[in-house]
């Protein structure tokens, strides 16, 4: 799941996985990436950008990681923000990724996660 503000960057990440055989999921803010996952979404990663309208990742993280019901999935941030790993870990997020994104080190993450 691509949770992104940006509706070209969320295309284009979007596009780029699905041509390396992934199904992908899009939500255009935290408010719309829980309704997906309550409507029965079950990623095996969530792709987070942190600065967003209506709800931010940091939003989505809390309410994600205190319902059980919305499942597991490991959340890595993508942002442009100047978070480092351990912020981003402090939030129950996997990792972080800085925009502009490094596409190879994005494939990687996705990989090793979607095993």
């Amino acid at each position: 799941m691509i949770a992104e503000d940006d509706a070209v960057a969320r295309e284009a990440l979007a596009i780029l996985l699905q041509q390396e055989g992934y199904a992908v999921a899009t939500a255009a803010n935290g408010k719309e990436a829980l309704a997906t996952l309550r409507d029965g979404a079950d990623p095996s990663l969530i792709l987070l950008n942190v600065m967003m309208p209506v709800m931010d990742g940091c939003e989505f993280l809390k309410q994600y990681r205190t319902d059980s019901a919305l499942g597991a999935a490991p959340v890595l941030l993508v942002t442009a923000a100047g978070a480092d790993e351990e912020w981003a870990r402090s939030l129950g997020a996997v990792g972080v990724i800085h925009k502009p994104v490094d596409m190879g080190r994005l494939l990687d993450a996705v990989r090793w996660h979607c095993r």
